[in-house]
């Protein structure tokens, strides 16, 4: 008997975060089990991950699993879990629209799925938070393919392009567009707008917290004091947004609004919430667009808001600027996000077993 048990998996780039991707009947079905194999899997808990795939940063310990959905609707569910790089903590509770991006192209590879032509919809059940999407996957020939003339900032060259429709997105885990009541709410002395759609994040103003809004990842990680600040506004308006204590959950994320200055609409730094992300997060790029574009938050007097409806409001981040299309009908507090487009891309990076002690599951 061997000492070290494996396990099928693909290891994939969705959009600007990466991590294994595993298809459900390969893995334990007890949480804690699965949340023990996946820290090892990607090395959690350690600077570098030395002991794992994971290199370090959160955007690169995303785990998607896939399984064959038995609702009308979908054709695959999609849960999700975030296991954080330098904590042995898993969130079983949150979602990932990045690596959305990989659930077509592996569903299709996993047999999952069948190709239609040269182009497949997916349509994908997200378990986590009952969120639903559409993904068109490039499948010329009946087949997945991966390289391609879509480019998007984060991701050096360019790939098949891979079109992600978000719907039923307001109130994503909070039921709410504005969980507080407000779009306004002060904690600590701070200013700041709670929002959910598609993921809850609490959203401030750069300036108000002592930074620019226009800071390198390196200096914002390197800003212990700035997280600290952080940390006391989210643990609070996390209670106020009816989310109750959220110190050992992702959510709600948090970020920060300054003025544009590369010809988007708005620039913001984004944070994991316990690391600056390297660019945004394709959820809460949803969420920071639908507060850009509503009167009475935040983004107030940063921007000159587009009069069309879809809107497409294009968001800086530290590496470029993410463009996201969003239909808001605007009503305050009670306004409807009724669906977002964003494009990603995707990369199969490598495929076969990868191997945790196995006195981790024993079946």
């Amino acid at each position: 008997m061997t000492d070290q048990r494996g396990i099928p998996f693909m290891h994939m780039r969705g959009g600007t975060s990466k991590g294994p991707v595993f298809n459900k009947k390969d893995l334990p079905e007890d949480r804690d089990t699965l949340a023990k194999l996946l820290i090892s899997a990607t090395g959690s808990g350690h600077i570098i991950n030395i002991d794992g795939i994971g290199a370090g940063n959160s955007v690169t310990t995303k785990v998607p699993i896939l399984s064959k959905s038995d609702d009308e609707w979908a054709d695959v569910d999609y849960f999700f879990v975030q296991v954080q790089a330098l904590d042995h903590v898993v969130d079983f509770n949150t979602t990932c629209g990045n690596m959305l991006s990989t659930v077509g192209p592996a569903a299709l590879e996993m047999g999952l799925v069948e190709p239609q032509g040269d182009t497949t919809e997916i349509k994908i059940l997200a378990v986590n938070t009952g969120g639903r999407f559409v993904s068109t996957v490039q499948t010329p020939g009946g087949k997945v393919v991966y390289e391609g003339d879509a480019s998007i900032d984060g991701v050096p060259g360019t790939a098949a392009p891979i079109q992600l429709r978000f719907m039923d997105i307001t109130g994503s885990a909070t039921d709410k567009f504005a969980p507080t009541g407000n779009l306004i709410d002060t904690f600590d002395g701070f200013e700041v707008t709670c929002m959910d759609v598609t993921m809850p994040v609490v959203i401030g103003r750069a300036k108000d917290f002592g930074i620019t809004g226009y800071e390198t990842i390196s200096e914002l990680d390197d800003n212990k004091e700035l997280f600290e600040k952080m940390e006391s506004v989210r643990l609070q308006a996390g209670e106020k947004m009816g989310m109750g204590d959220v110190s050992k959950s992702v959510m709600p994320k948090i970020a920060l609004f300054a003025p544009a200055k590369d010809g988007g609409t708005i620039c913001t730094r984004y944070f994991m919430p316990w690391q600056t992300h390297p660019t945004l997060a394709a959820t809460s790029s949803q969420c920071l667009a639908a507060c850009a574009l509503t009167p009475g938050t935040v983004a107030d007097g940063m921007l000159d808001r587009p009069n069309e409806n879809p809107a497409k409001v294009r968001i800086e981040h530290p590496l470029g600027a993410l463009d996201v299309t969003v239909d808001l009908e605007p009503n305050g507090v009670n306004s409807v996000v009724h669906s977002a487009e964003i494009l990603r891309t995707a990369r199969k990076l490598t495929q076969g077993e990868i191997f945790v002690p196995s006195d981790i599951w024993v079946s």
